[in-house]
């Protein structure tokens, strides 16, 4: 089994694929740098792909020297928490660049490589569901993540007659450099439930926005 995951070179993409090595599939570890775990992890890796650079996006289809993707994970993200009294223009911007353009456009770069039964998932956050929100703030983040979710939604569609499979996950609350290291989960536990929840995805299920403990969230 072939599987692509963008953000490798840390936290939970860099545990994505340990994990899949670790059932012996092969892994591409897709990343700005690569970080020396992902680079020692038996993981091929592929430096140079930002998804807020087309041009990096663009070559990626012939890079990947492989006639199918099993299995495309969208880990890639970027949280720049702003409350109300400090909202700034360009840090939404960027945000929705790297959570919602950047993941669409990488799984259109990719998306000849995709065949019946390919699993194509996009890592979400629940804080990207407008009917869970009970504490406001972090504008750009919850509105980057609301368009990521969105997309996924219409993608779940738009592919299914080629029926491939689409997966909205939110990891938990994972204590990454983008939480500073704060969370109920360390990558590891978090990468072991996401795996499970991949796995359970088919068709029938389809587009539907799970947490990595396998409740079902709103939108």
């Amino acid at each position: 089994m072939n599987v692509v995951i963008s953000g490798a070179n840390r936290g939970i993409g860099l545990e994505l694929c340990k994990a899949y090595l670790n059932r012996g599939h092969h892994v591409i570890g897709l990343c700005r740098k690569a970080s020396p775990e992902l680079l020692g992890s038996g993981a091929q890796v592929l430096e140079g792909t930002d998804v807020t650079v087309p041009d990096s996006l663009l070559s990626l289809s012939d890079r990947i020297e492989l006639e199918q993707i099993d299995i495309l994970i969208n880990n890639a993200g970027l949280l720049r928490s702003q409350p109300w009294d400090g909202l700034e223009f360009q840090p939404i911007l960027d945000q929705f660049q790297v959570n919602s353009v950047g993941p669409l456009l990488l799984s259109k770069a990719l998306e000849r490589k995709l065949v019946q039964g390919s699993k194509l998932v996009m890592i979400t956050s629940r804080m990207g569901s407008i009917a869970d929100n009970s504490s406001g703030g972090s504008f750009g983040y919850r509105m980057s993540k609301a368009a990521l979710n969105a997309a996924t939604k219409s993608l779940a569609i738009d592919l299914k007659p080629r029926g491939i499979i689409v997966a909205l996950l939110h990891p938990g609350l994972v204590k990454t450099d983008m939480t500073g290291k704060t969370g109920h989960l360390t990558p590891l536990e978090s990468a072991e439930l996401l795996l499970k929840r991949i796995d359970e995805y088919q068709l029938g299920n389809s587009g539907r926005f799970l947490h990595a403990n396998g409740e079902s969230l709103p939108w």
